[in-house]
């Protein structure tokens, strides 16, 4: 028992990853959906994403709360968080400090610790420092979150164009 993190850029192939690995297990999957439909662009990819899961498989769209969402499925479901960019943008665009969402972070990668899953996020950290003070604080806070999942995850794999690269824990 355990989750898999899957981390990689844009478009690498993490979401299909995750959705793969999901029917390969034959468990019941639940999907916790983080994204919101603020522009015509973004609400076609989230069609696109409902669109590519099965229909039978429940899903629960929680921009904030991922935590209360993790906890009202039964534990015997595989869960699926795509993702954790998106959650964290969400926490921080809606008021709550670095620290808060670090600290919420925590919380919930020690739930899904004990839980059959697959969690999704970007890898943002890899390019130029940000330009601004704002954009270099989500940065610098969502690779301290993929970092705390990291280190409960039972896998973490680096998706790179469309390939998987599995990550090995520092000894």
């Amino acid at each position: 028992m355990g989750f898999v993190l899957l981390l990689g850029g844009a478009r690498s192939g993490k979401s299909d990853l995750a959705c793969r690995l999901a029917a390969e297990s034959g468990s019941d999957v639940t999907v916790i959906a983080t994204a919101t439909a603020g522009d015509p662009e973004m609400a076609a990819r989230i069609d696109r994403h409902r669109g590519s899961r099965p229909a039978h498989w429940q899903t629960i769209e929680e921009p904030l709360d991922v935590a209360a969402a993790v906890t009202s499925c039964a534990e015997t479901r595989l869960l699926v968080v795509d993702c954790l960019t998106l959650w964290v943008s969400n926490l921080l665009g809606d008021g709550c400090s670095a620290d808060g969402v670090i600290e919420r972070a925590v919380s919930l990668a020690g739930e899904l610790a004990g839980r059959s899953g697959v969690v999704v996020s970007n890898e943002v950290g890899l390019g130029i420092v940000p330009a601004n003070e704002m954009a270099r604080a989500y940065r610098d806070t969502l690779g301290i979150v993929n970092a705390e999942f990291a280190a409960r995850a039972e896998r973490a794999v680096l998706m790179v164009a469309g390939r998987a690269l599995e990550l090995v824990p520092p000894h």
